[in-house]
């Protein structure tokens, strides 16, 4: 298990990960936009602009990897700037990542209850009874 910082941004989440990338170097291990979710037929058509927004990236920086989005309406709490951090934990398996999920969210709020996802891992995401944000992942390997 490992845990990671994840940062949010409020549309210019690439920029600032080319930068960071200038800084530690490295390559991108993903880079994933909106416009690959699936159609969600309760949520209007986003734009071709949002579309293209970051919904995930992950940079390694040594034995750690530094992830983030842009925040969009409607997929998360609106963006605050100075509050735009989570610690993401990644698991090795499903029954670790549901008792790290069920730990860390006693007396908390769930945001998104722990699912299979259509990017093929186990993921959920959590405010601890602290206000500290949590994003859970277990990857599930190629379907």
């Amino acid at each position: 298990m490992n845990v990671n910082a994840y940062l949010n941004f409020n549309g210019n989440c690439e920029e600032a990960f080319r930068f960071y990338q200038s800084v530690f170097g490295g390559e991108f291990s993903y880079v994933g936009r909106y416009s690959e979710m699936p159609a969600d037929p309760n949520q209007p058509p986003m734009s071709e602009e949002a579309a293209q927004k970051i919904m995930h990236i992950s940079l390694p920086v040594g034995e750690s990897t530094i992830m983030g989005c842009d925040i969009m309406p409607g997929f998360a709490a609106p963006f605050v700037q100075g509050n735009s951090m989570s610690l993401s934990v990644n698991t090795q398996s499903e029954e670790e990542a549901k008792k790290v999920f069920e730990g860390l969210s006693a007396g908390g709020t769930v945001a998104m209850p722990l699912e299979k996802t259509f990017w093929n891992a186990y993921f959920g995401m959590l405010i601890d009874k602290f206000g500290v944000h949590w994003m859970v992942n277990c990857d599930l390997g190629q379907s």
